[in-house]
């Protein structure tokens, strides 16, 4: 059993004596995002919130709370009550990279149990339409004449837009430079505006400006092309073979949440996601992958993510003092 399992297994036994799952929730719950309102954690979020609610009989409230590589609102989680009425709602910075990566954290990975996955969400590289890059061979020519020269928008240091673009330059030996905003909304609102040349972002936040002309695809970070964007190659097929670049997220709870609380808002999610409604109408419309599961398998899932980039990142020799 890896690190992280066996913390969420410890985290799950010391909550054993607190608040029983028949009481839970007694009050309104708030779900706490470390991103500005309208990216892939928060647009998820807003989905299952409400079908929660309805479930639980009480209201699920949403808080925004940007800022410290989610650092500012992972800190606020780990201090607040370990009765489940608190969550944090976040992505794979938070616990896969962020700890391997930063020098310092505001936050501690133990302070923290694992709920459930949420989803997994394939990143597409776009640039605007008026962009003179119709495909990658163009920006893997354009970056290794001039390096350092070509920026791209990530959703904040650490996050997937970063990251995976960090893969990107290990694999090909190029050379980017990060412009970094404070969640995906105004990374995606810049890209529209053609004030920033290209990004990796998942699949959600492009749709809209692909289906409306204002985005051009170049690849898919995918293994396989997604059925929504037929015509579009993946980067492996476009002369990096063996790339891949998801962005995921999900949901935790303070470390000390009782065993029992835990186990009834893993249920409800996975009822909420086994739901054909939501499925039609949010998973597959957002091109999002369910990665639901018991708390043990998503704390698995954390650790097999940590173990690979925190290669990616030593490699990269990427550590932020």
């Amino acid at each position: 059993m890896g690190r992280f399992a066996t913390l969420v297994m410890l985290a799950l036994a010391l909550g054993a004596t607190g608040v029983q799952a028949q009481s839970f929730p007694n009050k309104p719950i708030r779900v706490v995002v470390p991103y500005p309102a309208g990216g892939s954690v928060d647009n998820i979020s807003r989905a299952v919130t409400p079908r929660l609610s309805a479930i639980w009989g009480q209201p699920v409230l949403i808080e925004n709370k940007a800022g410290g590589a989610t650092g500012i609102a992972a800190e606020l989680v780990a201090k607040s009550p370990a009765d489940g009425h608190t969550l944090f709602a976040t992505g794979m910075e938070t616990f896969a990279i962020n700890p391997f990566m930063l020098a310092k954290l505001s936050y501690e990975v133990k302070d923290f149990v694992p709920v459930s996955g949420y989803g997994l969400s394939n990143q597409i590289l776009v640039v605007p339409s008026s962009s003179p890059f119709k495909s990658l061979a163009d920006v893997i020519a354009f970056a290794r004449s001039k390096p350092g020269e070509l920026q791209y928008a990530t959703i904040g240091l650490g996050g997937s837009s970063h990251i995976n673009m960090v893969l990107f330059e290990n694999m090909t030996g190029l050379k980017l430079t990060p412009v970094h905003y404070r969640g995906g909304a105004p990374a995606t609102a810049d890209l529209l505006g053609g004030h920033v040349p290209l990004s990796f972002l998942s699949s959600q936040l492009v749709d809209a400006g692909i289906r409306s002309g204002h985005l051009r695809p170049i690849a898919v970070g995918s293994k396989t092309r997604l059925a929504r964007l037929p015509d579009v190659p993946t980067v492996a097929e476009s002369g990096v073979p063996g790339f891949e670049a998801v962005s995921w997220f999900g949901i935790w709870a303070p470390a000390g949440t009782p065993p029992d609380v835990v186990a009834k808002i893993n249920a409800d999610i996975q009822k909420v996601f086994a739901d054909p409604d939501f499925r039609e109408k949010f998973l597959d419309r957002a091109m999002l992958d369910s990665i639901v599961g018991s708390p043990q398998e998503f704390a698995q899932f954390i650790e097999a993510e940590a173990a690979k980039w925190s290669k990616v990142l030593k490699d990269a020799k990427l550590k932020v003092e």
